[in-house]
């Protein structure tokens, strides 16, 4: 579904990342860790075209994503929760995750929304509160859910265990399961390797803007736990 190809990313003179070259097969979740500064964020951006390329390819379902728009990405079923969640911190929740719906049809924005709360409770026992007045891993469920308002078929997650405590890591990882479970393919980043390695089928370790290693979660596991310390 998403096949990265000899990728390049620089801000000025400084290399973020170097002839990478990662691939997603439908249905699959992939990790990519490293840590801080690695070119895990980068590679994200890239793929949803917050940042431009210097060289490389990025194909997305079959078409080359040069030149495409961010919005148009988002239409080709991209969907993207950031690091460090990013809600819209007046709006209350249920705005929050229908801010992602822009352009849709009304009445499918509305049962999209039905099945989010319905798979995530809290989305409804909060549902107009000022995002501001949740906690992190709360804001976490709002970013996600925003993410996939529009049902994507492709679901990027950066860092979604950041900053969060023990208890929230393990709601955040339920909810991954169950967008697995409805088969949504999904590229995570992530620095805690240890929970991420418990959702994924394969993984890449990053460093210095470049893979080290790939492999199945066996393969790759004490080189990617090793990588959670550095």
């Amino acid at each position: 579904m998403l096949t990265i190809e000899n990728l390049s990313v620089r801000y000025g003179g400084i290399e973020a990342l170097n002839k990478v070259s990662i691939e997603v097969r439908k249905g699959e979740s992939v990790l990519l860790v490293g840590s801080n500064g690695a070119g895990k964020s980068s590679l994200i951006n890239a793929v949803v075209g917050l940042v431009p390329t210097a060289s490389g390819r990025i194909v997305f379902d079959g078409k080359d994503l040069a030149g495409t728009s961010c919005p148009a990405r988002a239409r080709l079923g991209i969907g993207y929760s950031p690091e460090g969640r990013r809600v819209f911190r007046s709006l209350t929740v249920t705005e929050n995750v229908l801010s992602g719906t822009l352009g849709m049809p009304m009445a499918q924005a509305k049962a999209n929304l039905d099945w989010i709360q319905d798979t995530f409770p809290l989305l409804r026992e909060r549902a107009n509160q000022p995002a501001n007045q949740l906690s992190g891993g709360q804001q976490q469920i709002v970013a996600i859910a925003r993410a996939i308002s529009t049902m994507p078929k492709f679901l990027l997650l950066d860092e979604p265990f950041l900053g969060l405590a023990p208890v929230w890591i393990g709601h955040i990882s339920e909810a991954i399961r169950e967008l697995q479970r409805r088969g949504t393919t999904i590229l995570m980043t992530e620095q805690m390797a240890r929970p991420a390695l418990k959702l994924v089928d394969r993984a890449y370790v990053i460093r210095g803007g470049e893979v080290r290693r790939s492999g199945t979660v066996d393969e790759i596991r004490d080189v990617a736990l090793a990588e959670e310390y550095l």
